[in-house]
């Protein structure tokens, strides 16, 4: 009988195993801050050292932005519940286009960013923004609402999305986790955009459970973890690393379904990872898989044009 102790459950764990939140809203001035010490940390090594101490930099002025604005108007609450009745996401970015304070934030963005060390095309990019006409500004602010990039203004698209991450995320940590619900396979509950990959939680609470990234509005949200997040398949799922080794702690995840591939991160491997500061250190991975027949799905603004 002595040997039957070790099937019985620990009753210390008896209560401690709950279900993992479906949405994590984010706490920007808190998350833009680890973003840039992250890529900081990635800039100490690597040929990529000069775009991530720019980007470093970017998220740094993020962070004290977020922490100085004063508090955003939160949504409608009747927007919010016809968009939780109708399963829709309850940010609706065509309603941000005109929106005040994100010119707000946009204004005051571009003039902190204008003292950072940023590289000749930054510099430029960043001049171009300031001598845009309205229509054109409000052109650009379109595409950086509909995740679409023109390459030849890469640079002016990237700081208009940096500043419209800090609206869209301090708008997000206005709503109520529990009433966000999913919206659709691989697209955020708050803003409905694309992830940028996904991290397998090592933080208390969600430990191994599964969480999408929304480089958008920094919201994250609870998905399967062997399941393409472009079409929802849980068949031929298969996993890719730079390092051919079983043991990354970053993989693609590739889909046989559609063709697709999104990063996973696992964090409970490596606590350090963030995933949109490692999702660009880890380009490697990316030219990797670009010389296989899939093409990647999650949407990452700081690796437009790589």
């Amino acid at each position: 009988m002595s040997g039957m102790s070790d099937l019985q459950p620990d009753p210390s764990m008896i209560g401690r195993i709950v279900k993992p939140p479906f949405a994590i809203l984010p706490d920007p001035a808190a998350a833009f801050t680890q973003r840039a010490a992250r890529f900081a940390e990635l800039a100490e090594s690597g040929e990529l050292a000069p775009y991530l101490r720019f980007l470093s930099g970017l998220c740094t002025v993020q962070a004290e932005l977020s922490a100085s604005l004063p508090p955003p108007a939160p949504l409608p609450p009747e927007q919010v519940e016809r968009a939780r009745a109708g399963a829709m996401p309850p940010l609706d970015r065509k309603l941000l286009e005109k929106a005040p304070e994100l010119r707000d934030t946009i204004a005051r963005f571009l003039e902190a960013v204008s003292a950072l060390d940023m590289p000749p095309a930054a510099v430029e990019g960043l001049v171009a923004l300031r001598v845009a006409s309205p229509e054109g500004l409000d052109e650009m602010i379109g595409n950086v609402l509909a995740d679409a990039f023109p390459f030849d203004a890469l640079p002016q698209h990237l700081f208009l999305s940096a500043a419209v991450q800090v609206h869209a995320s301090r708008l997000a940590a206005t709503l109520e986790a529990e009433r966000l619900v999913a919206v659709q396979v691989g697209l955020c509950p708050v803003c409905g955009g694309p992830p940028a990959g996904s991290i397998v939680s090592g933080r208390l609470g969600t430990e191994n459970s599964r969480y999408a990234c929304c480089a958008f509005c920094a919201t994250q949200w609870n998905e399967v973890r062997i399941k393409c997040l472009a079409c929802g398949s849980t068949k031929g799922i298969g996993y890719k690393s730079a390092e051919g080794e079983e043991n990354a702690v970053i993989k693609a995840e590739t889909c046989d379904s559609c063709r697709s591939w999104v990063k996973v991160l696992y964090q409970n491997r490596n606590p350090s990872l963030e995933c949109i500061a490692d999702d660009v250190g880890s380009l490697g991975l990316d030219l990797l898989m670009q010389q296989t027949e899939y093409r990647r799905a999650g949407f990452d603004p700081f690796l437009i044009g790589y």
